[in-house]
């Protein structure tokens, strides 16, 4: 089951020389379970900063953000970092998949390092196959286009059931068309793994794929769109 999402009154400051920069003002956002969210804005728009600050990356200068109710702010770093580790699958930009392994060997070191124990293969068999990849399990990284690397990170990312699926600009550097394939595929996840997942993006075409949209402007909420789910 995905987690819900709920940021109060969330401020970020960071200080640049002597001077501050506040990235993010007064955001109040709630994302149910189980829903794709898109946050849109352009690049400085704070998308990214939020992103950072929902997957415990980092730590806002004030406000809540609650995870089916779980304060993040009163957790220690330990169990913070316990929750990137295990309740969280992170997909970013760069794909940064591990050159020398194949594309099971990735998803089956995530698993691994989330500590999940026992038999793996059908695990990342099931997730690569779920992404369209299950004749592409033994390939590496460089044999393969940057829409099946990206769908390799996917993968990796759903493939220690997280309840929550954070992806930062996971299209940018892909055409529209494959861009539209990975933001579908990530759709699709909310229903078949029953996560929720968090996508940022610039990308006003891929606006109606979203079940909720969040635009930023200057750190700050513009607008929230809802669009019917299927």
């Amino acid at each position: 089951m995905g987690a819900t999402i709920e940021v109060k009154n969330l401020n970020r400051i960071f200080r640049v020389g002597m001077q501050q920069f506040q990235a993010l003002t007064d955001i109040n956002v709630s994302i149910p379970a189980d829903h794709f969210a898109i946050l849109r804005g352009r690049s400085g728009s704070g998308k990214t900063t939020l992103m950072n600050q929902i997957g415990a990356l980092d730590t806002p200068t004030s406000g809540e953000i609650l995870l089916d109710g779980r304060n993040l702010l009163e957790l220690s770093e330990r169990k913070r970092e316990d929750l990137r580790r295990k309740e969280f699958g992170f997909v970013f930009q760069s794909v940064s998949l591990i050159p020398t392994m194949t594309a099971f060997q990735n998803v089956e070191f995530a698993m691994r390092m989330a500590g999940i124990r026992g038999d793996y293969r059908p695990r990342v068999e099931e997730t690569l196959k779920m992404v369209g990849l299950g004749s592409r399990m033994n390939h590496m990284p460089a044999e393969m286009s940057g829409g099946e690397q990206q769908r390799v990170a996917i993968a990796r990312g759903i493939a220690h059931h997280p309840s929550i699926l954070l992806a930062d600009e996971p299209t940018a550097e892909l055409d529209s068309a494959m861009a539209a394939e990975v933001t579908r595929i990530l759709k699709e996840m909310t229903r078949r793994e029953h996560v929720t997942v968090l996508m940022t993006t610039h990308d006003v075409g891929l606006m109606d794929a979203g079940d909720l949209v969040i635009e930023l402007q200057g750190g700050k909420v513009l607008g929230i769109t809802e669009n019917p789910r299927e």
